[in-house]
């Protein structure tokens, strides 16, 4: 993890010179209206340090303006250590630890954590998993409880997550409505290269998709067998062990709305993984390099279902 003395971690201004590195490599913009040339920074000792303004639209602007940090009153060096904290976890960090950690109240934790959350979500995936010569192994778990529902003697009552993971590569982790065979199909063959092989459990609703891809392998777990060969779904099995011990181990509770962003942050950490030669740094600057574009209310957080 990167060392707590470095000063973005304690002044406002490191942390913003940091933060202006990462999302202005490629030089500083106007948020608004998209202007490149003409910027300059604001004059001055009424403004603060950070502030521009663009000669075209005559906006004026921060760093922040257009990610999830704006309108934000937590002051960034304190951003900047919530995203390392949050990234370097591997079971993830809670809101409470983040609260007593940074001395900030537990409620803007809470919130700031589902932004950092926000800021690590893939706009769009950057293709389908697997190709040629690759193996995607793809498995379903069920967490939670949904509202309302209190059937014990099936999963019924529990929210279903579909996981897939490229074997020494990238997982995508999804929350799905109900497991059958058609809800999965239009999973697999939408985030999974039909020449990939397919590896999965003895479950019935892989019989059929299973044809579609270049080869389709099952073990069979009700009968205890987990390897056979270069066949078995250890990988995503390994994936959901990471996901629940978190889960129940730090955050315990998880409400099915917001249960994608859970999702979201797992998926990221486990694709920026030390094993794929990612460092606590580097998977720290791919989070806040995500901030572009988002912004995320409280009243959205709230309601993910709500346009804001």
């Amino acid at each position: 993890m990167r060392d707590f003395s470095d000063p973005i971690f304690h002044n406002d201004n490191a942390a913003r010179q940091y933060i202006e590195s990462l999302r202005w490599a490629n030089g500083r913009f106007c948020p608004k209206c998209g202007e490149t040339e003409r910027t300059s920074p604001v004059g001055g000792k009424k403004h603060r340090p950070g502030m521009y303004v663009c000669l075209s639209c005559k906006a004026t602007f921060t760093v922040t303006v257009g990610t999830v940090m704006e309108r934000s009153h937590i002051p960034l060096h304190k951003w900047v250590a919530a995203f390392v904290l949050l990234t370097a976890s591997k079971k993830g960090i809670s809101a409470h630890q983040i609260h007593r950690m940074l001395d900030i109240t537990y409620k803007s934790a809470w919130f700031m954590c589902h932004r950092i959350r926000e800021a690590m979500k893939e706009q769009v995936w950057p293709g389908p998993l697997g190709g040629e010569g690759k193996t995607v192994e793809a498995d379903e778990t069920f967490i939670g409880n949904k509202p309302g529902r209190k059937v014990k003697r099936s999963y019924q009552h529990k929210n279903a997550v579909a996981g897939l993971v490229e074997r020494g590569g990238k997982t995508r982790l999804i929350h799905i409505e109900r497991v059958n065979a058609k809800s999965l199909r239009n999973i697999l063959v939408s985030q999974i290269d039909r020449k990939s092989t397919l590896m999965t459990d003895e479950a019935r609703y892989y019989a059929t998709t299973g044809k579609e891809f270049a080869k389709h392998e099952t073990v069979n777990h009700s009968q205890d067998e987990y390897v056979r060969g270069e066949a078995h779904t250890n990988t995503i099995e390994g994936v959901f062990s990471i996901f629940k011990r978190g889960m129940f181990g730090i955050y315990q509770h998880c409400g099915e709305q917001h249960l994608k962003r859970y999702l979201t942050e797992f998926g990221f950490r486990y694709n920026h993984r030390a094993a794929l030669k990612v460092t606590d740094e580097m998977r720290a600057e791919a989070a806040l390099k995500g901030i572009e574009g988002r912004r995320l209310t409280y009243r959205r957080v709230n309601n993910p279902y709500r346009v804001a």
